[in-house]
């Protein structure tokens, strides 16, 4: 039986649901990093990071290079990085509307009224 397009939707962006492979992806976007230099932009335990790495690469999203003792990743294509560009448009986006809002509320605001006795009678 075949899984629903929503369902495999729902499953892909189960997988990017966590900060370290976001970061992960992030720093894969400009070519292959070295496996030490993901650890030393990222502030996570060299088994933590090996767990995400895994994740990634069991999706396809990501792929590994052996290069003698140094191990790299790279994104397995181009449409991650225009995810995470999408997905930074989107936030900026609803931050922005959200700061306007909160623009909004705040000059709505009445004065506070001053309390009888606190010397600016």
């Amino acid at each position: 039986m075949q899984v629903p397009l929503y369902q495999a939707k729902a499953e892909f962006f189960r997988m990017l649901g966590h900060p370290v492979r976001i970061r992960v992806l992030e720093l894969l976007q400009h070519g292959p990093v070295p496996v030490r230099d993901l650890l030393a932009d990222i502030d996570v335990e060299p088994s933590s990071l090996s767990q995400q790495l895994a994740v990634l690469r069991r999706s396809g999203i990501v792929v590994s290079v052996r290069e003698g003792s140094t191990v790299r990743y790279a994104l397995a294509g181009g449409d991650v990085a225009e995810l995470l560009r999408a997905a930074r448009r989107i936030l900026t986006e609803l931050l922005a509307g959200r700061s306007e809002l909160l623009a909004a509320l705040r000059q709505s605001e009445p004065p506070v009224p001053s309390a009888p006795g606190n010397g600016r009678d």
